[in-house]
């Protein structure tokens, strides 16, 4: 089972002591990369802190949705909506809700966020990686996330996301790596609906 705390996080790369660029420098074109990119569509692998790998097509269209589509054979679906972050397990038939600003994914739906507030950069020893983890001190239930990009001259404010790594306030660590980014296409907002399994005679209906 594909159990998430919420789910979802990314290969940090070994992080070891460097010379970073300035904190607000790089903060600033992290903030401007999230609010640069309107939507994403990528592949996505998933590994859960036991080790197991999935995969599946992830969709971002900010702000507020996101979807999470695993692979054929898992009957599960993460969907925000534009308010609410939901885990849809189909063979169970439950649903289970959270708001979005409750999240570590909030920061990567909400571009308007002043991320500055919360957020500190992570050194790593290579140069080409910007490493952002962040936490909210006043609301640890909320856990944090470490959020991995890659410089790249022809994306958005110069950066392009590679994954992050999620930690929920029991300390489960979710890492989601995602490969083929596609950057600004056109996603329908009905994506981001889901069936109910609750309110079917049978598990499916993806």
């Amino acid at each position: 089972m594909v159990r998430t705390s919420i789910a979802l996080a990314l290969a940090v790369p070994a992080l070891v002591a460097a010379a970073p660029a300035p904190q607000q420098n790089t903060l600033d074109q992290v903030q401007r990369h999230l609010r640069g990119v309107t939507s994403m569509v990528a592949d996505f692998s998933q590994t859960d802190r036991n080790g197991r790998t999935v995969n599946g097509t992830m969709t971002l269209k900010r702000p507020g949705k996101i979807r999470f589509q695993y692979e054929r054979g898992i009957p599960q679906l993460i969907v925000a909506d534009g308010s609410s972050l939901y885990f849809i397990d189909y063979q169970v038939r439950q649903v289970e809700r959270w708001p979005i600003g409750n999240s570590p994914l909030s920061v990567l739906l909400d571009p308007s966020r002043d991320i500055a507030r919360f957020a500190r950069v992570v050194p790593t020893r290579d140069p080409r990686v910007v490493s952002i983890e962040v936490h909210d001190p006043e609301h640890p239930e909320y856990g944090r996330i470490t959020m991995i990009f890659q410089r790249e001259e022809n994306a958005p404010a110069g950066l392009l996301l590679q994954g992050w790594v999620a930690l929920d306030s029991q300390n489960n660590r979710t890492t989601i790596r995602l490969s083929d980014q596609r950057l600004n296409t056109q996603v329908s907002d009905g994506t981001f609906r889901w069936n109910d399994p609750r309110r079917q005679g049978r598990p499916g209906g993806r």
